[in-house]
């Protein structure tokens, strides 16, 4: 029976963290990789670099107020319906469908494609607020740190095996059966929807949905969730150790994010050639999978606290390198230094934030946690644009993110875990 248990409990820690390894490949492949390329060279043809910028940003601004509005009330809603893992799986039929559509857009066909970005980006954001809420389910109390690594190693090898692929197709897509690098990328779009439902599935037949002793539903799913959002605010400003651990999160996730977002563009700017870029996109994607699995044992080892510290000192070194940085293999350097802890840092932050949040409001609590998210990257790259515009310097606006990681490490270094665990139980 004891053995028995233990292999129910390692496939649904399996099944759950397939999820990233399904839905990473969308993160890589379509966001950071071909669709912003092959907007702005098949569906854009012919048009002005300029206007091809203000479609991408609009597509994107949509997608992410979109996301950061209906976050809290997704969370509220699926706690309330004891409904995450269902919720989790919609949204992921959503992304893989408007992924996959992508295939069948005509050239020049700009706003079928901006409007399918802004569903599958949105769905794929939408779900990680469950797949994050299903940890506490998945994970034991002492394995939260390995299991959360576990869930982003998987993604960044998985992503990157897919992206590898994929980069393959479009360089000898004659090798492939392809007729041109045009068609390539639009069957890897196809292959990422592939990728994302067929590994989907073990989290479908592996992981339990949560419990919830007396779930609504109908509308009352609707206006449970309406009313959670409220008291789910005013109960995070009550746990002054989650507030405080937001503050600082969201001060350095934003460093984070701007960093794999502005990376290439930084790239661009100091002249250097874009397949040198794309290999070192390629090298973060396969440094972060062993990394983000030796982070969590130093999250087991050290804390959560303590490792995402590290990983801050880390960003903290490589802004300043990249300051002085000239020659290409300086930014392959670079590169393996941020897949060393970029995964490390998203993980312990995501197990930390559920050692402090009331288990049964998971979904709920994660939904502002998302929220976030999604408003991360506003203030760096306007912090690395304004100091590049004052000064003339594209160096000194990457310089310009340490404060953002200085920032959110001090808030970080007065979030006490013991209270906070307590008072997320309700324990005195």
């Amino acid at each position: 029976m004891f053995r028995e248990s233990m292999n129910a409990q390692r496939r649904q820690i399996w099944g759950w963290a397939f999820y990233d390894w399904a839905n990473s490949a969308f993160a890589t492949t379509v966001m950071a990789g071909f669709f912003p390329v092959f907007f702005a060279e098949y569906w854009n043809h012919g048009v002005d670099a300029s206007v091809v910028t203000f479609r991408l940003g609009a597509a994107h601004s949509i997608e992410g107020i979109l996301v950061a509005a209906l976050a809290p009330l997704l969370g509220a809603m699926a706690d309330r319906g004891g409904a995450r893992k269902r919720f989790l799986l919609a949204f992921a039929a959503l992304g893989v469908c408007s992924t996959a559509a992508f295939f069948w857009v005509p050239r020049g066909a700009w706003f079928a494609a901006a409007t399918l970005f802004v569903l599958a980006a949105s769905a794929f954001a939408a779900s990680l607020i469950f797949y994050d809420a299903l940890l506490v389910g998945v994970a034991r109390e002492g394995d939260v740190d390995r299991v959360s690594a576990l869930g982003y190693g998987l993604g960044y090898l998985g992503g990157g095996a897919l992206f590898t692929l994929n980069v393959a197709m479009t360089l000898k897509p004659q090798a492939f059966g392809l007729v041109d690098a045009g068609q390539a990328v639009r069957l890897s779009f196809l292959t990422v929807a592939v990728w994302w439902a067929l590994f989907s599935l073990p989290l479908w037949r592996w992981v339990p949905e949560p419990n919830q002793p007396s779930p609504q539903r109908g509308w009352m799913v609707l206006v449970g969730g309406l009313r959670q959002i409220r008291a789910t605010f005013h109960e995070i400003r009550r746990l002054k150790v989650v507030f405080l651990f937001l503050l600082g999160y969201w001060l350095y996730i934003d460093g984070v994010d701007t960093i794999i977002r502005m990376a290439v563009n930084y790239g661009q700017s100091i002249g250097l050639a874009s397949k040198d870029l794309i290999l070192a996109l390629l090298i973060t994607q396969f440094v972060g999978f062993p990394a983000a699995i030796i982070f969590g044992r130093i999250g087991g080892r050290l804390g959560a606290k303590r490792g995402i510290l590290i990983g801050l000192g880390v960003y903290l070194c490589a802004t300043v390198w990249g300051y002085f940085m000239r020659r290409p293999a300086e930014f392959y350097g670079l590169a393996v230094v941020i897949g060393c802890v970029q995964g490390g840092v998203q993980s312990l932050s995501r197990s930390l934030y559920t050692r402090l949040i009331p288990p049964d409001k998971a979904a709920e609590f994660f939904g502002f946690y998302n929220m976030l998210g999604k408003f991360a990257a506003v203030i760096g790259p306007l912090l690395m644009g304004g100091v590049s515009m004052l000064t003339g310097s594209a160096r000194l606006s990457i310089l310009s993110l340490s404060a953002l990681f200085i920032g959110g490490g001090v808030l970080l270094c007065f979030v006490n875990e013991t209270p906070g665990v307590r008072a997320s139980q309700g324990e005195a």
